[in-house]
Order: structure tokens, then sequence, then C-alpha cells
């Protein structure tokens, strides 16, 4: 999901790979050092902040649905769309946010001043900053004072030492929020209430509507409590201060109130704030019971250890310090979204587990969520009962949701795809048969609004086969539609469900109707092409990348048009054959249309793994992690959007890549000598990269074990790997034969059969 990412980079990236796809890369500066059990101290947050990767800046916890952090501008005065800017001053300490992704929340903003206070002019430069897990660090500059910031789950920690000054003040600005503006897509302010219930706290509630999502009227409700009596109390509407203890607004008016002291050199005065979806007494229960007392080390140290367990479940030996940092920050930033709101939920009551913020699941479901599957199961089980929850109570499981609403629909409705995933490898705990239903939901009912939620164009997918010109985003909705009614299949045959299963096994191959054998592009030949309503062709679509009225979203002819995962065998016989199709990737990669910053094209440096060439597949690989990644504040090629590029990334640098909504995961080259990722039942999987050096010549690989035994394809199923396993790739510094005879399995291989293929002894039902 891409809303800014910088022009100038993406062409620059383009370049490199183009030039270097296939060349030798520089030596990396290896560490011998084993990473430290803390495995936080491996964790750079800026990782990411800059050129559009929007990574959050700031303390949470896993899934956390605090995220307080600052908010800011650049110097020149234009606001950072998800919080952050390395470039400029800070406007406050909000405590709701995204990470990768923007225009969202920002809500409840609470900062330090000192001196008179001016409420339009608050902002500051900041020195020192200090971001690790679960804690945030500056020195504010303008009023000489230092910030520090820790979280619970529901509850940001404010920890300020000021300054010797007579006019000290804690300011709490309810009206704030990022991307605020009249903008379609802006966040806008409702109104709310501020009510201060004695000289140390302050609760009420905001309401806000918009943003990127769209949404409808979210409402955050607060408990701010000091752990200082304050001196005296304001409240503000508007531009005016008053000694009144009570406040109402209605939209477009600021509203907020300010603590004020006489402070000592080094006074410290903290401040917890709860935050809750449900009420003012929830949100100060949320303060009672998850931070009873006045201990900020204690706090940060909860939270270290709850980041630690997750964290603990990627071990590296033989890395370089760049790597550890990259792939650590990467688990890190994953586990930052979607947000568990289980007990917040403000729109139904339910037993089941509650989560927000899938923002997007278009953008998640590729990596993400396979990776969740295998090292966190319980929590991809509860995220995926959320996802039918909602489909119950609102009628769809959502492809995009933020702010308790759904919205927006990006592509297919691709929640399919991440139950599919989750019941071929034999997640259990989750009720199918309804996850069923939701899928049938979005495959069979038009929605009434086809950005919110469910299938737009669907009456003439399910009539003609494809999406025509009659809709926006046709040629995109088709490709992921088609993938979409496989993940279907899959589970209506698990579920015994034949008639089901016959029916959407017949529609994965719709992608084959835009398909224009004569359509040639710079020398290759076939490629998706619209279709009028009337069904004729219309004409060829030669954008590079398309947004929401166009044919295909974010993405173009050299991406969408060999989207098939359902059936490799199938495209590559439609693009001429092995040899043709192969030529057609080296083209894409060498010619810039291979876009790094966005997920649509997250399977085709593996494509060719399909086409017996899995030593291209390493090239294309290696060339990316040593040119669009790095350990710096640039280091995300793309928004990051919740963590899937870092799970591309995490997957990438292992030498394995799952194509979600299967039970395979193709090999491509592994760029650390010892990994292993441990799974939900504490066994691990392990893959070691024999003579890999640090130079990264030796990338092929000339043979592979997995436990022990020969393993001559490219790919393994799930399987093969969920009681743990062992798989020791040899590499060298030329291609070799492995991997080019038995290729991974595709609907249109011989033997081929829709529900055999699931393996019954791994279903879950």
């Amino acid at each position: 999901m891409q809303k800014n990412i910088s022009s100038v980079f993406h062409r620059s990236m383009l370049l490199v790979i183009s030039a270097l796809v296939f060349a030798v890369s520089l030596p990396a500066q290896t560490s011998m050092a084993k990473p430290s059990q803390d495995y936080t101290r491996n964790v750079d947050p800026f990782i990411g902040v800059d050129w559009g990767g929007n990574t959050f800046v700031g303390a949470a916890s896993p899934y956390g649905m605090v995220k307080v952090g600052p908010d800011m501008e650049t110097f020149d005065g234009r606001k950072s769309g998800f919080g952050y800017s390395s470039n400029g001053v800070i406007l406050g300490f909000s405590h709701l946010h995204l990470s990768g992704a923007q225009g969202k929340y920002g809500n409840i903003l609470v900062a330090p001043v000192t001196g008179p206070l001016v409420l339009n002019d608050i902002k500051t430069p900041r020195t020192d900053e200090v971001n690790h897990v679960g804690y945030y660090a500056a020195k504010l500059t303008r009023y000489n004072l230092r910030v520090e910031l820790t979280s619970s789950r529901r509850v940001g920690f404010h920890r300020y030492t000021f300054p010797a000054s007579q006019q000290s003040h804690i300011v709490i600005d309810i009206a704030h929020a990022l991307s605020l503006g009249t903008d379609w897509q802006a966040q806008k302010f409702l109104g709310a209430e501020i009510h201060l219930s004695s000289n140390h706290e302050a609760q009420g509630v905001a309401r806000f509507t918009g943003g990127w999502n769209r949404g409808g009227e979210y409402r955050v409700y607060y408990y701010m409590v000091l752990d200082t009596p304050a001196e005296t109390t304001q409240t503000w509407t508007g531009s005016t201060l008053s000694p009144s203890k009570d406040a109402t607004v209605e939209a477009n008016t600021p509203i907020g109130a300010s603590f004020d002291f006489s402070t000592k050199a080094n006074q410290v005065i903290q401040a917890k704030v709860g935050i809750s979806f449900l009420s003012t007494e929830q949100a100060k229960q949320n303060v009672q019971q998850e931070i009873p007392a006045w201990n900020f080390a204690a706090v940060h140290a909860a939270s270290t250890a709850l980041w630690n367990k997750e964290l603990s479940k990627l071990n590296l030996s033989g890395e370089t310090d760049s790597q550890r940092h990259q792939l650590y920050t990467a688990m890190y930033h994953i586990m930052l979204m979607p947000t568990d709101r289980t007990g917040e939920n403000p729109d139904w009551k339910s037993s089941e587990p509650y989560y927000d913020d899938y923002y997007c699941i278009w953008d998640t479901f590729r990596t993400s969520s396979p990776l969740l599957t295998l090292i966190s199961p319980d929590r991809q089980r509860d995220i995926i009962r959320s996802l039918v929850d909602i489909y119950r109570h609102t009628g769809y499981m959502p492809d995009a949701r933020s702010g308790n609403d759904n919205g927006r629909t990006q592509g297919g409705s691709n929640a399919n795809v991440i139950v599919a995933d989750a019941y071929v490898k034999g997640l259990k705990g989750i009720d199918y048969e309804t996850a069923f239903a939701a899928m049938v939901h979005d495959a069979e009912a038009p929605p009434a609004d086809q950005q919110k939620e469910g299938r737009g164009g669907l009456k003439d997918y399910n009539e003609k086969g494809y999406v025509t010109l009659a809709d926006e985003r046709s040629g995109s909705r088709t490709v992921e539609y088609s993938y979409d009614d496989f993940a279907i299949a899959e589970v209506a045959c698990g579920l015994g469900k034949t008639k089901e299963a016959a029916l959407y096994a017949s529609r994965t191959h719709n992608f084959e109707h835009l398909w224009d054998k004569d359509m040639t592009a710079e020398g290759i030949k076939g490629f998706l092409r619209p279709r009028n309503p009337d069904g004729t062709w219309a004409p060829p679509y030669l954008a590079v990348r398309g947004t929401w009225p166009d044919f295909f979203y974010e993405g173009d002819i050299w991406t969408y048009s060999i989207y098939a995962p359902q059936d490799m065998r199938r495209l590559i016989e439609m693009a001429g054959g092995n040899m043709a199709f192969v030529h057609r990737l080296d083209w894409t990669f060498l010619r810039g249309h291979f876009d790094v910053t966005n997920e649509p094209g997250f399977l085709l440096p593996v494509l060719y793994n399909y086409a017996g060439r899995p030593d291209k597949t390493a090239d294309v690989v290696h060339m990316i992690l040593e040119k669009a990644f790095m350990d710096t504040r640039a280091g995300i090629p793309g928004n990051d959007d919740s963590g899937a590029m870092s799970s591309w990334l995490l997957f990438s640098t292992l030498g394995i890549f799952p194509i979600a909504g299967q039970d395979v995961y193709l090999i491509s080259t592994p760029s650390i000598p010892d990994a292993a990722l441990t799974l939900g039942n504490g066994k691990k999987i392990r893959i070691i990269a024999k003579n890999l050096d640090s130079n990264g010549l030796n990338r092929y690989v000339q043979s592979a074990t997995l436990n022990g035994v020969d393993l001559k394809n490219a790919w393994f199923r799930h399987a093969q790997i969920k009681d743990g396993a062992t798989v020791v790739l040899t590499l060298g510094s030329a291609p070799s034969k492995w991997g080019m005879t038995t290729l991974p399995p595709s609907m249109s291989d011989p033997n081929w059969s829709m529900c055999s293929e699931l393996y019954p002894a791994t279903l879950a039902h």
C-alpha cells in the first residue's frame, strides 16, 4: 500500500538493480560476535523512517493498542502523515500510530512546555534522540527538558525532566490528529470533551472520522493522571485559556488542558495516559490494571521482556552486524500491527479476539501472514478468528480495517488467502465453517461500497469471467480474484464441499480472459489487456503504476501479467514456455520493470523456480538484498506496510519464500550461514548455507538436504518442516543443475487433483 514513496528513490533503485542485477557484490563486513540474549539490543527502530518507509518511532508492546511517540513537522512546516520526521520539530507525543503506513490516528497529544504558554506554538527541535524497543527519549532544546516514553498494551507512560522554571506546563491536546484536512482521505475532527477531575487528572473523549481508509467515526477515550499535583490547571477551547474544569467543543475547534507547575532543576514529573475505545472509565481501568505503580523502569523492563519473547524466535549465526540489525528490526516491525484490541471493541460484544488496524491485508497476506503461521500460530489463529468475527458482525472480512471500520479494498478479497494459508498448514482453533461462509460471501455478494469491502466488479467477474472497464482496477482485481477463488476451492476441498470446490476451482483460470497473446511490448509477447463492457479489447494499459481508477492498482503489465501462483505452469505455457519466460523475467529485472518498493512484485524474483532456473532466482534475490535494503533510516525501499516489506526481507535473507495460501515454500538463496526460526510447537526450522562467502559469490545451490535426505527440488512442503527441520544448502560460485527437474506444483501439472494436493493429514478441520 504505497502513498508517498519518493519517485526519486524509486527511479534510482530501478537503475541500480537494472545495472547490477547479475553482477558480483562488494564484500560485506562480517562479525563473528554472537548477539546477546537481550534480542531487543539488535533492533533499530529508526530503520525505514526515511524515503517512505513510514516505520513507527516511539514505544509499543507487541501488537499493542497504544503506540506512543512523537508527532512532527519538517522545518518548512510540512506535517508528517505517520508521525515522525528525521528533520524537523516535535509537536508533542500522541498515543495511537500506525507503522509502515500513514493517514490515520495521532490522537491524544501530550507535550511538556516551559515559559509562556502559546497554544498554537509549542513545537520544538530535539537533540539526543534515542529509540530502543519499548523506550523513546529526546531532549527538547527549546524548553531544555528531557522526554522519556514507554508503554504497556493500552497505556502510555511519560517521564519529563524539567529545568528550573516558574512556568512549566504539561499540556494535553485533544483535537490533534495526523493528516487533518479537507482532502477526501484526510482525517477530520468531529468534537471532544475534557474534564479535569482533580489537579492531576484529566479525562474525556475525542471523535474523529476519515483517514486513508475513509472510515466512519471512531471515538478515543482517555484518562491521564500525573504523579505531581499541578499548582494551577486550565482548559482551552479555540485560542482561549480558562480556569474552567470542563470543556466541550464541536468539529474543528481546538480543545485541551494545561497542568501548570513551578519546577526545580531536574525535577521529574510523570504522566500515565490510558486509552480506550469503550469509555473513560475503561481508560482509567486500563491505567490501574496495566501500570498501577509509578515505576517507569519496571514498565520498560516488562515491555522488553515481551519483545524478547517474540524476537527470540529468530536465531542467527555468522551474520554481519548490518544483517542482524535489519532482521531483528524486521521482526519488530512485523509485530507492531495488526493491533490487539480484544476487550476494546465498541461495536459488539463477543468472546472472540478482536484485532484492528489491518492496514492492509492486501500488503500482509503475501509474507507476514505465512510468517506468523510459522512462528506465532496462536497469534495468527486469533487474528483469523477476529477476521471471522468481523464478518459475523459487519457482513465481510476486511481487506483493510482501521478505526474500527472496514476500508479500503485495494485488490482482491485477500483474507481468503490468509484463511487458506492457515487451513492447508493445519492451524487449529479456527471456525473454518464460518470462515468458509465468509469466503463464499466475498465471492458471491456484490458490496454496496466497492472500496470499503468485498469484491468490486463482481457481477461481471462471475458472469463473464473477468472484470471489465466498467469497474476500476479491473486488471489487478481479475488476477487477484482468480487466486482468491483458488483459496476458496482449497478450503472447500478440505471441508468436503465437493460442489463448491469444483465451482471455485473452475474460476481459478479467469485471469486468462484478459490475456492478449498478441500484445507485444519491448519484444515480449503476451500481456493482460483491458476489456470494454461489451467484451472487446480496449487499448493496452501501459502506465507504470496505476492507482484507484486504473486497470492495474499499484503495478503494471510486467508485474500483474505473470501473477498466477495457482498455475504458473499454465501461465508459462501462455508466455511461450520456460525459455521465453526466463527471458521475460530477465528483461523485467534488467530493464527496470521490477518495482522493489511495492508488494505486487513480491513473488517475481522467485518465479524463475517455476521455469527450472533457481540460479536466476539466486542472482536477483541476492542483488535486491544488497542494493535495496540497508540498516539505515532509508533502509526499507518503500512503505513497510505493517511489516510487509520487513517480512519479505526476512524470508529472502533466510533463503526460503512462502507461496501464500499454499503449503509450498520456494528456495532462493540464503545470505546468512546459519539461521533458524522457532515454530509454534517449539521446534525449529534451521537453514544452513555451506560454503557461503562474505563476497556473495557462492550463492548458487549445488545440492540440498532436508533432515539429512537429498532434496532435489528448489521447494518443499509445509508438512516436511512443521515438526522441525534442518535444511542444508551447499553453495558454489557457478550455477548447477540442482532444482531444474521437479518444478514447484501447479494446477496444470499432469497429475494435479485439486483436493488431493491438500494432503489431508495436515488439515485442521
